[in-house]
């Protein structure tokens, strides 16, 4: 993502002086880590429901367990910026998140939320359903979404929920990442090779529950989609990527 954003660890327009910040979902805590360097006067807080983060932090970057879907403990009018990335399938009701986003942020404060689809495209035609196994992934995934209640087109749905939320000024940037390192442009083939890395260290966690625990599959079918989905991503003469999407949108000042 660092890449990806070019060396920028956010979008929004928070200004040079954020306060108080707070990474919902924080995971191992890289990103709050890395804002608290860069802005060494804010106090920054990561949530998340696993403490999987380091001891070793900097001095105004603490980590707390919280359950981002449940009632946010957090003071009215509080953070100057709230902070997302990452979370497909684990909100079931990403308007009342951002409402709860909404009532911790100080007027004029903003939010960002950065995530992924899950759903592969390609430009030139060298993705078919005979040569991989991406054409066959979202009708296999966006439904159990559905069927959970938890979405995974968040990026094209962000926008409305924003908005529906009371925030104003919403913005969407969205992003191509090649998923391989097939591309000939420097950078995005590097951003590429990390995010084959990525999904290739994760992609059989993603798939073991929804598809055995959901679907029923057996544990050997997830194997061979596992298998299909790994091959895909090594080979070069598939020029599949994966879309991204920022969106962040700002908390109205109480005159207006």
């Amino acid at each position: 993502m660092y890449l990806l954003l070019d060396n920028k660890l956010y979008l929004a327009p928070i200004g040079d002086n954020p306060q108080r910040v707070l990474d919902v979902g924080t995971g191992t805590g890289i990103w709050a880590i890395d804002f608290a360097d860069q802005f060494p006067s804010a106090e920054v807080i990561g949530t998340d429901l696993s403490p999987i983060q380091p001891q070793w932090v900097p001095p105004n970057c603490k980590f707390e367990l919280e359950d981002a879907s449940l009632e946010w403990t957090y003071r009215e009018n509080h953070f100057d910026f709230i902070h997302i990335r990452y979370l497909p399938g684990a909100i079931s009701d990403w308007t009342a998140l951002y409402k709860q986003a909404y009532r911790c942020l100080k007027p004029g404060g903003w939010i960002q939320h950065l995530d992924q689809s899950i759903e592969p495209k390609c430009d030139d035609g060298s993705v078919t359903a005979e040569n991989c196994i991406w054409p066959e992934w979202p009708k296999i995934f966006i439904p159990i979404g559905e069927k959970l209640g938890r979405s995974f087109r968040i990026i094209h749905q962000s926008k409305g929920w924003m908005e529906e939320a009371g925030l104003k000024d919403v913005q969407t940037q969205f992003f191509k990442v090649p998923m391989g390192g097939w591309s000939s442009d420097p950078k995005m083939k590097e951003i590429g090779q990390y995010h084959a890395l990525e999904t290739e260290q994760s992609i059989e966690g993603h798939c073991l529950y929804l598809l055995t625990q959901i679907e029923k599959w057996d544990y050997a079918e997830v194997q061979v989609l596992v298998a299909k989905a790994k091959k895909a991503i090594r080979d070069k003469n598939i020029h599949a990527y994966a879309e991204y999407g920022a969106t962040w949108a700002r908390k109205p000042l109480e005159n207006e």
